[in-house]
Parts: C-alpha cells; sequence; structure tokens
C-alpha cells in the first residue's frame, strides 16, 4: 500500500519563510473594541434618552387621565373633557414623536461620524500593514535568491 507524504515539515518551513506580524493582529483587535465601545455608548445615550421620553409622555398621559376620569356635573362636560383630553394627547403625541425623531437624528449623525472616523483609521493601518508585509516579503526573497 502507498504511504501518504507527510507535508508537516514542508507547511512549516512554508510558513516560516512568510513572517506574520502579530501585532498587526492585536492593533486591529484594539481598534475594533475601541469601536464597538464608542458604538455602545452611542447606542445607550439614545435608549436612556428614549427611555426619558416615554417616561415623561406616559406620566403626562397618566395625569390628563386622571383629569378625564372627573366626575362632571354636566353630561356635555364629558364631551368637552374627552375633546380636551383628544387634543392634549395628539400635542403631545407631535411633541413626543419630533423628541425621538431628535434622538434618531442625532444616533444617525455620531454613528456616521465613528464609521468614518473608522474606515479612515482602517484605511491607514491597511496601508501600513502592506508596506509592512510588502518589505517583509521582500526582504525574504532577496534572502532565498541570495541562499541559492
Amino acid at each position: 500500500m502507498a504511504k501518504t507524504q507527510d507535508f508537516t515539515k514542508v507547511m512549516q518551513d512554508m510558513m516560516a519563510s512568510f513572517p506574520v506580524d502579530a501585532s498587526a493582529f492585536q492593533d486591529a483587535f484594539k481598534t475594533s473594541a475601541a469601536m464597538g465601545e464608542k458604538m455602545t455608548k452611542v447606542a445607550l445615550e439614545a435608549a436612556e434618552k428614549s427611555t426619558e421620553i416615554s417616561s415623561s409622555w406616559a406620566k403626562a398621559t397618566i395625569a390628563k387621565v386622571g383629569v378625564l376620569a372627573k366626575t362632571k356635573e354636566e353630561p356635555a362636560d364629558y364631551a368637552k373633557s374627552v375633546s380636551d383630553f383628544a387634543s392634549a394627547a395628539a400635542e403631545m403625541a407631535a411633541e413626543n414623536l419630533a423628541a425621538f425623531a431628535e434622538v434618531a437624528k442625532k444616533v444617525q449623525m455620531e454613528t456616521v461620524e465613528l464609521m468614518l472616523a473608522a474606515g479612515k483609521e482602517v484605511s491607514q493601518d491597511a496601508t501600513a500593514a502592506v508596506k509592512k508585509a510588502t518589505e517583509e516579503v521582500a526582504t525574504a526573497a532577496k534572502k532565498a535568491t541570495a541562499a541559492k
């Protein structure tokens, strides 16, 4: 039966001929972690502001329902009370939806800024890594050529 050739030594020699700079991977991880931290901060700030808006909207609505639920002297007062509540609810909805839109707009702007900054940083890192790798490969090729 034919024995399969062991390529372990060949692969080890080949990989040793192409040195890998682990610091590039570490730098990429650090950059990625920093980006994640900044994006998380943006998301948490938006969640906090949205929660504040929702909470104040709910409190205001509950206060208006309390006024709506009070007993009235005349039947017409009930109709007026419901009409006033509907008007106030519509006004609150418009104000709060505008506040939510501002939060979304701020998140969008900050995200775009972070992505542009990250893209610029990644581009610079990639350029530096490619330049360094090219130099290392050229050096390894010269050594291999000189060794022959």
